[in-house]
């Protein structure tokens, strides 16, 4: 077999490709920021209030976690708990 599949080629060739895909991707998709600013009003509204909503779930989880983790009583296992009788 002379010559055979031309491996080294084809990775380069194949790194090409998706280098130039991704410099495609990055030049051309808007950030975060542009896209919030080319909602419409309402929509704006929408996402601010799902915001909100999110941050006062992430804020009453975590004042949640801190309260267990202040319980003394909530580090112990469950099997090490006095049997009831």
């Amino acid at each position: 077999m002379s010559g055979g599949f031309p491996w080294f080629k084809m990775t380069i060739a194949t790194g090409g490709v998706m280098g130039l895909g991704y410099f495609i991707m990055k030049s051309t998709s808007p950030t975060p920021e542009q896209t919030y600013a080319a909602m419409a009003p309402d929509l704006r509204r929408k996402v601010d209030a799902n915001r909100a909503a999110r941050l006062a779930a992430e804020n009453e989880t975590k004042r949640q976690v801190d309260a267990q983790l202040s319980d003394p009583d909530s580090q112990k296992p469950i099997w090490a708990d006095s049997p009831r009788s």
